[in-house]
């Protein structure tokens, strides 16, 4: 949960059907150059709600439909930075704003973890852990050759419904027979159910 008077935290309370999501950021000085996309029913009123927050001391608008617009600013108010800077540890964009609360992912090893979890606890900011990854060295999920083709799976729209393109077509696109795609695609989808859905055994 943001701190309610962050910037950011605010605006999405207003608008709680909104996305926010900061695609890039860079703390410099006493501002804060980002990078944001905003996912709503009416894009554009929640971008001039941003423009017009005492906190965003410019905005430019670069891409705008009927339900995404992606802006770049300046902001004065750093608090969104505050926590990730004491925790040490860089969050992988993009970061997520949804109704005051902020979701994120972080790469770490087991003793930053650790840390990361000590500097939450020892903070008055609620939070929750969703999910928590292990992999082992040595002990990749997938293997390079069903790393390769489930990536190209996804690429092709083969796990789209209705599918973007056969099993043939994918196989095509790898270069081997039917057998050795359909086998190597369902092999690595049943090692990611594993591990995201089931847990390592």
């Amino acid at each position: 949960m943001l701190p309610a008077d962050v910037w950011v935290a605010e605006l999405s309370t207003s608008f709680s059907d909104a996305t926010f999501r900061l695609l890039t950021g860079v703390p410099k000085g006493d501002r804060s150059l980002e990078l944001g996309e905003v996912l709503a029913a009416d894009p554009d009123e929640v971008t001039t709600a941003i423009e017009d927050h005492p906190d965003v001391r410019t905005l430019e608008r670069l891409h705008s439909d009927a339900h995404r617009a992606i802006s770049q600013y300046e902001v004065g108010e750093q608090g969104l930075y505050e926590f990730l800077r004491e925790s040490s540890l860089p969050p992988e964009f993009p970061l997520v704003v949804e109704d005051g609360e902020m979701e994120f992912d972080v790469t770490a090893t087991r003793d930053q973890f650790e840390a990361f979890g000590d500097a939450l606890d020892a903070s008055d900011r609620q939070y929750e852990l969703l999910t928590v990854v292990q992999v082992e060295e040595g002990d990749a999920l997938l293997t390079e050759r069903q790393r390769e083709c489930v990536a190209a799976a996804l690429r092709e729209g083969y796990f789209e419904v209705p599918r973007d393109c056969t099993l043939a077509e994918l196989a095509d696109s790898l270069d081997v027979d039917k057998s050795t795609a359909s086998e190597t695609v369902r092999r690595g989808t049943a090692r990611i159910v594993e591990q995201f859905l089931v847990g390592r055994r």
